[in-house]
């Protein structure tokens, strides 16, 4: 068996949508990625658990019960772990303001990275016009979501029986389909001016699984992605620099010592950009 390597550690982590509770959810890729990375403090930016796909069917391997026991022995041995609950773990939110064990509840929070930056921390679904106005179209929109990543899964395996690499359909359809395309856009310019409002120099979100960092519209977006397809986290550096890394399986292969060289990608980072 190769030796693991210690942790790479981080001031923060940035974790969101994950879904546990949900046959999409790669947990055992997150499993992976928090063995590989440490941090003083974590943020799950709501979606961690899956209430409204467990309340018409119970499932739960053990690997989801383990990112939970991880995240609570971090927070038990001194992380600071705060959860910012979203709309599928909605159940969470009447215990805002209440710890669960060594784990914080908070509906928001801003966030003071180490180079004095100001950043609101939310899950973002309040900003989901869909979401407020038509839930039940909310709903059809997670299953049918549901339903393309277990399409998705076939056209992959049939692409890797033919030597070709993972391609997803969904973030496929975000970015080239024009009704996305500008309920992407129309989303992240109502987080920017939410934390304008906040008189926050930043966003950090979640819930449109769409991983991002930029500051094209003024104020920084941070968009940590999801646990499902992209299997994004976004870490702050000790100098307040912010990164997303995406874990794919060729990263998992790599640092486990079976494709040497290979690194986690990341996107261009926060301070470059608003230097």
């Amino acid at each position: 068996m190769p030796h693991r390597p210690s942790p790479v550690r981080y001031r923060t982590i940035f974790l969101s949508d994950i879904h546990l509770g949900t046959r999409g959810c790669k947990a055992e890729r997150l499993l992976d990625f928090l063995a590989r990375h440490d941090s003083s403090t974590i943020y799950l930016v709501g979606d961690v658990v899956d209430g409204w796909k467990l309340r018409h069917g119970w499932y739960f391997p053990p690997s989801h019960s383990e990112v939970i026991q991880v995240l609570l022995t971090r927070a038990k041995n001194g992380t600071r772990v705060v959860y910012v609950p979203g709309n599928h773990d909605e159940f969470v939110r009447p215990y805002v303001g209440h710890m669960f064990g060594s784990v914080e509840v908070l509906d928001r929070i801003i966030h003071e990275t180490a180079d004095g930056r100001r950043l609101l921390v939310l899950h973002g679904d309040q900003f989901d016009v869909v979401l407020r106005w038509a839930r039940w179209a909310s709903l059809l929109g997670s299953v049918l979501y549901n339903a393309l990543l277990a399409a998705n899964g076939i056209v992959n395996r049939v692409r890797r029986l033919f030597g070709g690499s993972g391609w997803s359909l969904s973030d496929w359809a975000k970015r080239t389909i024009k009704g996305a395309v500008n309920f992407i856009g129309d989303y992240e310019k109502s987080l920017v001016e939410e934390a304008a409002r906040a008189g926050a120099d930043g966003i950090v979100c979640g819930h449109i699984h769409h991983a991002a960092i930029d500051d094209r519209l003024g104020i920084a977006y941070v968009n940590t992605g999801d646990w499902m397809e992209s299997c994004t986290a976004v870490v702050e550096h000790f100098d307040g620099r912010m990164e997303l890394i995406r874990w794919t399986e060729e990263h998992v292969a790599a640092a486990s010592g079976e494709r040497a060289g290979r690194s986690a990608e990341s996107a261009p980072a926060l301070s470059d950009m608003t230097a």
